[in-house]
């Protein structure tokens, strides 16, 4: 893994000056004729119509599946979501009595904290799975949370009349392509001094696709097919609607933890997560697909741990309308 990585940054890297430089703005013009996404249908397949099953007994308790935030004072995987989850809050000025959309749910972490943490707020929530859907409303109802609507819709077409005083997104802009029209979209449903909080892992300088060109290519085939590997500065190309506020750095290290101890969760639960795998893949397959859920933890931890933390990170920003 650490050989591939290495690799990417070889195969990467033209030079240091201007055909760097000139390929990342290739790269971005790329990006402005895109869709707003490709390959939804697989990405939904590959991640977010696994069943939930799996999920419960992998991640932490808030089924929080992005990076987590870690300390000194970190004890479980649990605390460290926890604390992202505050740290998030915070980033993105939420406050109870706000109009919250979240574009990217995934199994309902941060919409549920919100629905629970601001009681007064109205939160919507938008994934492209119906089964998530499904799985954040029946939370919701077990937690007595009548604060919260979900949305099933493709991002390419999503759309709506409402109006927000926040839009926060974790981890899906990974799975976009044209910010341009995204960012748009996005000011166009924020209130007048309205706020995007987005919440990215990228490269520090450079951006690339997931492509599937060999056989080593297996985290694009099975996993992040149309995927997006941005570069710290990306977003920052495409403030037409939306202007910086606030930018920060989180060390790849937190990730390379999170990943980790999904991993031991795992290992751990190894006995039900096969059932769980045997029912979605059938038993031909529950093995395979097993080993290939360990080497894509494994593979997040060895990308993110690279280099201290350094080469491969998360962002935050908070942007303006």
């Amino acid at each position: 893994m650490r050989r591939l990585m290495a690799g990417r940054l070889a195969s990467e890297a033209v030079d240091r000056g201007e055909g760097e430089f000139n390929e990342f703005r290739r790269r971005l013009a790329g990006l402005r004729e895109s869709p707003v996404a490709i390959e939804t249908a697989k990405a939904n397949e590959q991640h977010y119509e696994v069943p939930a099953a799996f999920f419960q007994h992998v991640l932490g308790p808030h089924l929080k599946y992005s990076c987590c935030q870690y300390d000194d004072t970190t004890r479980s995987l649990g605390d460290a979501e926890e604390a992202m989850l505050r740290l998030t809050s915070a980033r993105a000025e939420l406050a109870d009595g706000q109009r919250i959309l979240e574009l990217g749910c995934g199994w309902g972490s941060l919409t549920l904290w919100m629905a629970a943490h601001y009681p007064g707020s109205q939160i919507t929530a938008v994934s492209n799975s119906a089964s998530q859907r499904q799985f954040i409303l029946g939370q919701a109802r077990e937690r007595g949370l009548a604060n919260v609507e979900v949305i099933t819709a493709d991002a390419n077409v999503f759309a709506t009349d409402q109006r927000f005083d926040r839009v926060v997104s974790v981890e899906m802009f990974e799975h976009m392509r044209n910010y341009a029209t995204l960012m748009e979209r996005i000011a166009g449903w924020l209130e007048p001094g309205g706020k995007l909080f987005v919440h990215i892992f990228c490269h520090r300088s450079l951006m690339y696709p997931f492509t599937v060109d060999g056989d080593e290519d297996w985290m694009a085939r099975y996993f992040f097919t149309g995927g997006l590997m941005p570069a710290e500065s990306t977003l920052l190309y495409f403030q037409e609607h939306l202007t910086l506020e606030d930018q920060w750095r989180v060390s790849g290290t937190h990730y390379a933890r999170t990943a980790n101890d999904w991993l031991a969760n795992q290992d751990r639960e190894r006995d039900r997560v096969m059932v769980v795998l045997t029912e979605a893949y059938g038993p031909k397959e529950a093995a395979l697909w097993f080993q290939r859920w360990r080497m894509f933890f494994m593979a997040v931890a060895e990308l993110f741990g690279y280099a201290g933390g350094t080469e491969w990170l998360v962002a935050h920003y908070r942007f303006s309308r």
